[in-house]
């Protein structure tokens, strides 16, 4: 049986609130009401009470206004253009599972296209389009970049009123595009402000002024947290050049050993300089051609030791589990030698020569793969192309060869074109299975080689009478970066194909349906172009 509470008027509120959520069988509500009245009683002295408290709230001093948006000096979005923004940035992902996705485009995933057409154009983000601007780039780091540099000066002064917005300053010191110009400005902020804003300030100023920047790192290197001083470090990448090598050999003996192993890393994409030569030296030592033989092969002496100034140089001692302590070496100095200096070493031979030649007691892949990290971090397309090989190769897709993960940064050393090219022989001779990570490193709109190797891939996998689930990464890279012009040869593959005895049940409609998906989003990607312009 409820008692009634006789409930002092400061407190009528929160008795009110008990009341409502212990409910009126349980709880008389204030008043002595019990029955049918209850609950009616409880609603009309909320009423009041809510009515009371803010009659009841006393004036106070006005904060002061704002200061004014920032004029934002860029064409206007074309109206069609801005519909269809408005239309991408209200749609969201299904709340279902698994099943069928449909014939309706992602428009989410279409999203950041859209973005980089609309900053190529040069235009400014409509006012009322900025809020769901910045909640879409802030559920999305991706997406961060082209969202703010489209939304412009008008989202840094937003951000500045909104906590949730706040990433947004953290873009580029103080929410501007540019660092200050004001040198004072530049040392007050590089002195006192947040982690993130000087990690933003410093990569401003690099990719402005590198060696302005180097020196700015400097005044307080000698005071920084390791792991702040590592994140600093990093920033160097850009822009890197010899006028960096003294700032850097300092460095190797900072007492991090991370901070060490960057320092290291950074000076062996320098090919002049003293640290990469001592490691052409020590790697040297360790590879050589043996002529002996009828015919010439690579033999490997790997280090029997890691000495204080290989460790000081950047070597790491302690090998990962699993891993011989010598192999561990070998690689960590041929990966930091620079790759000038092996034709010289092994006959006068090219790369590719180089690669081609075999190695004894299977030091092959070790070798290969500390050639690859090479490659990739030295920016050598010669190099990389003799070790990606053919596309076509058998040994492409086979063990012991260089693998996939390899092969997707080799490629990036490549142009645009030739990227394309190599990646589109690959899918027709070893097929879509293992060309997903490939993909990824491809220019957007995919060359028309590429584009149609792909296609004649799925289409193959179709009439295989494979169920498209095994295929849906690949096809999900097909209606972002396929050129929207191949919609119309497409057209031909949304019918349901007749089912073979071997084929999985249902295969058809589904393969239908993903080619129906493509094709629509195709077209839809082209009428994007259309309202921005874009030729």
């Amino acid at each position: 049986m409820s008692t009634p509470v006789d409930a002092s008027a400061q407190g009528v509120w929160e008795e009110l609130v008990t009341t409502a959520l212990l409910g009126t069988e349980r709880r008389t509500p204030p008043g002595g009401a019990v029955g049918r009245e209850a609950p009616v009683v409880l609603l009309d002295a909320a009423a009041a009470e809510t009515v009371r408290r803010r009659a009841g709230l006393r004036p106070a001093r006005a904060a002061a206004l704002p200061e004014p948006a920032p004029e934002d000096p860029r064409p206007a979005l074309p109206r069609a253009a801005a519909r269809r923004l408005a239309l991408l940035l209200a749609d969201r992902p299904g709340a279902g599972g698994g099943g069928r996705r449909g014939t309706a485009p992602d428009l989410m995933e279409l999203l950041p296209q859209w973005l980089a057409a609309a900053n190529g154009q040069g235009y400014a983000a409509p006012a009322e389009a900025l809020p769901a601007l910045l909640d879409a780039a802030r559920g999305r780091t991706d997406l961060r970049p082209a969202t703010l540099a489209f939304a412009g000066p008008r989202a840094m002064w937003l951000a500045r009123l909104n906590p949730d917005w706040r990433f947004a300053l953290r873009a580029a010191p103080g929410g501007d595009a540019a660092p200050p110009q004001d040198a004072e400005r530049v040392r007050q902020l590089w002195q006192e402000g947040l982690f993130a804003e000087r990690v933003a300030l410093l990569a401003a100023i690099r990719a402005r002024e590198p060696a302005a920047a180097r020196e700015l790192l400097s005044t307080t290197w000698a005071t920084e947290r390791a792991e702040d001083r590592l994140m600093f470090l990093d920033s160097l990448r850009t822009g890197l050049g010899a006028d960096d090598e003294p700032f850097l050999e300092q460095a190797l003996a900072d007492r991090s050993r991370n901070v060490r192993a960057t320092a290291a890393e950074l000076l062996s994409a320098l090919p002049g300089s003293a640290l990469a030569g001592r490691m052409a030296a020590r790697a040297a030592a360790c590879v050589a051609v043996d002529r002996t033989r009828e015919t010439p092969a690579i033999t490997v002496e790997a280090p029997h030791e890691c000495d204080a100034s290989m460790e000081r140089d950047g070597v790491v001692p302690k090998a990962p589990a699993g891993r011989g302590e010598r192999s561990w070496w070998l690689g960590q100095l041929v990966e930091a030698a620079p790759l000038g200096t092996w034709p010289g070493r092994l006959g006068g031979r090219t790369p590719a020569e180089i690669v081609a030649l075999p190695v004894t007691d299977d030091w092959r892949s070790e070798l290969h793969a500390a050639w690859c990290r090479a490659a990739v971090r030295q920016r050598d397309a010669l190099w990389a192309r003799a070790l990606l090989g053919a596309p076509g190769a058998p040994e492409a897709g086979g063990p012991g060869a260089v693998s996939l993960a390899e092969r997707a940064k080799l490629l990036g050393t490549l142009g645009s074109a030739e990227r394309a090219e190599w990646v589109a022989g690959f899918i027709s001779a070893h097929g879509l299975s293992e060309a997903f990570q490939l993909l990824g490193g491809c220019a957007v709109p995919w060359a028309p080689p590429l584009g149609r190797a792909v296609v004649d891939a799925l289409n193959i996998a179709r009439d295989a009478g494979s169920y498209p689930w095994s295929f849906s990464g690949v096809m999900g890279l097909a209606e972002r970066c396929l050129d929207p012009c191949e919609a119309g040869r497409l057209e031909g593959l949304t019918a349901v194909p007749d089912e073979s005895e071997d084929a999985s049940p249902g295969a058809g409609g589904y393969w239908a349906e993903a080619f129906q998906r493509l094709v629509t989003t195709l077209r839809l990607r082209a009428t994007m172009a259309e309202e921005l312009g874009v030729s």
